[in-house]
């Protein structure tokens, strides 16, 4: 057996033995000294505790020092009562707190006793005993996460074991406190009776035995008895507290003062407005200059703070910054990071920051959101979020935009100038730098802004910088549409019309269509500018010739037929008519006769000379209609539009193709020309 474990053994001995023998008033005065260290000791210990459990053996602590003040109280009480005297010790307390008045003394030990009796021991009793109920009724939820942390290889076997045994550890430890607290509430209910017991009884041994007048009686006896309640009194309440705080710890990053410390002025302003308040409590009769100085440390001490916790969030940024590049250095994943591609990105020069740049007055982040929504309505697509940054590698004026990383399209922007696009006619007093309209290639002028008002009256079109890169983005993701439309978004597509229609999408998809089949019909659609906002319709008709044919191309045929109305209302003028090309049944033939039917689909195969007629004779019509009545439509048989669109759309792209079917009986059509070749 160790010294330590004697120690302990012979210190419960001598707690004993003090029940029973008197001991001198000089011992009595070390023990009594012994007594107020070993609550400070423990009080100190509970504060520097980070969890409950640092401290498990408070709960058996708790009674032996109960027992040993116990055991002093009735030593003293034995010589108070026989001997009138008690050491040093009480003698100085009560000399000291009664100040020469022994009521005034009593008075105090009573406080003393409210505070312990009322208010901590109360507190710290009932706190033990909720942390006891609520620490077993959380057992078993513990323990299922233990288990469930285990099965999911989060935990080894051995870190279950060890939370196991916390777990157990933490019920043993709370229910001990909740005995234990009892003990505190004991000791301060039996120190209000040894007191009372040592006064009255005190009053008569003090007048009978020792022959001691009254007032004698009060100035030995109360003053000792006094004494004697204070020494007992005072480590009864530093136990009491710490009792308290042990119940009411919590886990937590430290000890008790680094989390006082940490969380009570944790909000430094707040030590400002403390000191407002103090300051100004000095205009009423409060003394000025106490309340400037507390004020003046108030402030001082929240300046001091905040300068602190302002340094500490410097290093601990940089500490981030550094952290992340090294782990982004260092990190193997950081390599497939950068396979990751935004669908769509819009890029510009540092000379046109001002248009993206919100504290500047900037407000392309809303256009983008508008043009979405409106892409949303006019296509029946939902368009990716477009990322906008600034690159250096560009000039200062210049922008880009990209589809899937690729570029698609670019353009040039001048700030506080306006872009004048020519009525026709062109003004030669308009001075402007020369430019094309970067979304229909029309020409035009940048101008500034003191020519502004002379463009306008000129009939030129004038528009500001932001207008004319949201158009030229609008435009430029009508036409790559298809392109972002992948087999994801189809499905996304295709789940949201479930939730309305579910048994028609069921019969398209999964069979007898995949969804790359679906999305390959939605895209030729689209290619066309051909709004599949319409999905019910679309999946209407993929229903009824889906199961005959999967021919993507003439499925999209079938689409735009039942998409007529639609159709219609987009190309068709006000007044409900439509100025079209015919194209004459010989060179219809031509076509159709070409047509080479496969088992991967079917494809013209036309030499290269008749292809060159046909595209010259659409293209000369066009122009001749343009110059008359503006862009119009080439109208051709169901049968051949699909070839006729293939053959001439990589030299003419805009121009519509459309067939009989996909326009409305009532439409008045008014032919401006026919396309014919020898």
């Amino acid at each position: 057996m160790s010294a330590k474990d004697l120690t302990v053994l012979i210190g419960v001995i001598l707690i004993i033995v003090m029940l029973v023998i008197p001991l001198p008033g000089g011992l009595l005065s070390f023990l009594i000294l012994i007594n107020i260290s070993l609550a400070l000791i423990v009080i100190l210990v509970t504060m520097n505790t980070q969890e409950p459990l640092d401290f498990a053996i408070f709960p058996s602590l708790l009674l032996l020092l109960t027992l040993f003040r116990l055991g002093l109280n009735v030593s003293t009480t034995r010589s108070i009562l026989s001997e009138a005297e008690a050491g040093g010790v009480i003698e100085t307390f009560g000399n000291f707190v009664t100040g020469g008045n022994p009521f005034v003394g009593f008075v105090i030990f009573l406080i003393l006793v409210i505070i312990q009796f009322i208010v901590i021991t109360k507190g710290a009793e009932r706190v033990s005993e909720v942390a006891a109920r609520f620490t077993l009724d959380a057992m078993p939820g513990k323990q299922m996460s233990i288990d469930a942390d285990l099965n999911a290889g989060m935990i080894t076997e051995q870190q279950a074991k060890e939370r196991r045994e916390k777990i157990e550890n933490e019920a043993d430890f709370y229910g001990a406190m909740d005995g234990a607290s009892k003990f505190v509430k004991g000791d301060a209910i039996a120190g209000i009776v040894i007191v009372l017991v040592n006064i009255i009884f005190g009053f008569i041994i003090g007048m009978t035995q020792f022959g001691l007048s009254f007032s004698e009686t009060v100035d030995v006896f109360l003053r000792l008895t006094v004494g004697d309640g204070l020494v007992s009194q005072i480590p009864a309440l530093l136990i009491a507290t710490a009792t308290g705080i042990i119940v009411t710890r919590v886990a937590a990053e430290g000890n008790l003062s680094h989390d006082v410390t940490t969380q009570l002025f944790r909000y430094p302003k707040l030590l400002y407005i403390a000191a407002g308040t103090v300051f100004f409590l000095g205009f009423t009769p409060i003394n000025f200059g106490l309340t400037t100085t507390i004020a003046a440390l108030l402030a001082f001490g929240g300046f001091y703070i905040n300068r602190a916790q302002q340094k500490q969030e410097d290093i601990q940024e940089q500490f981030e910054e550094e952290a992340d590049e090294s782990k982004e250095i260092t990190s193997p994943e950081n390599v497939v990071q950068l396979l990751n591609m935004d669908p769509i990105e819009f890029e510009f020069g540092y000379a046109l920051i001002p248009i993206a740049d919100a504290n500047q007055g900037g407000d392309l982040l809303d256009r983008i959101v508008m043009i979405r929504r409106q892409l949303a309505l006019e296509l029946g697509v939902v368009i990716p979020v477009v990322r906008i940054r600034d690159n250096i590698q560009l000039n200062p004026n210049e922008y880009q935009l990209k589809i899937k990383g690729n570029e698609v399209a670019k353009g040039e922007l001048y700030m506080n100038h306006y872009l004048a696009m020519s009525p026709g006619i062109e003004d030669d007093s308009i001075d402007g730098i020369e430019t094309i309209e970067p979304a229909f290639g029309l020409p035009a002028k940048w101008v500034s802004e003191e020519m502004k008002d002379e463009a306008e009256l000129s009939g030129y079109t004038v528009v500001d910088p932001p207008s004319v890169v949201s158009t030229h983005i609008t435009e430029v993701i009508k036409k790559q549409a298809s392109k972002l439309l992948g087999r994801q978004e189809t499905q996304q597509l295709i789940d949201h019309l479930k939730e309305s229609y579910p048994i028609l999408v069921d019969e398209v998809t999964p069979d007898p269509l995949a969804v790359g089949e679906v999305q390959k019909i939605l895209g030729k659609l689209l290619d066309e500018q051909v709004s599949i906002r319409n999905m019910p319709i679309i999946f209407e008709t993929l229903a009824d010739y889906g199961k005959m044919t999967n021919d993507t191309d003439l499925l999209a045929e079938y689409c735009r037929q039942a998409l007529s109305a639609q159709i219609t209302k987009q190309y068709a003028s006000e007044n409900y008519d439509m100025k079209v090309i015919t194209v004459s049944p010989q060179v219809e033939k031509k076509i159709a006769d070409h047509v080479q039917q496969t088992e991967h689909g079917n494809y013209i195969s036309m030499d290269p000379e008749t292809q060159q007629r046909i595209i010259e004779a659409v293209q000369q019509q066009v122009n001749q209609s343009f110059v008359q009545e503006g862009s119009p439509v080439v109208l051709c048989s169901p049968a051949v539009r699909m070839y006729l669109k293939q053959l001439i759309g990589r030299f003419l792209p805009d121009v519509v193709v459309l067939s009989y079917n996909e326009l409305e009986p009532d439409l008045e059509v008014e032919s401006a020309g026919v396309v014919n070749v020898s």
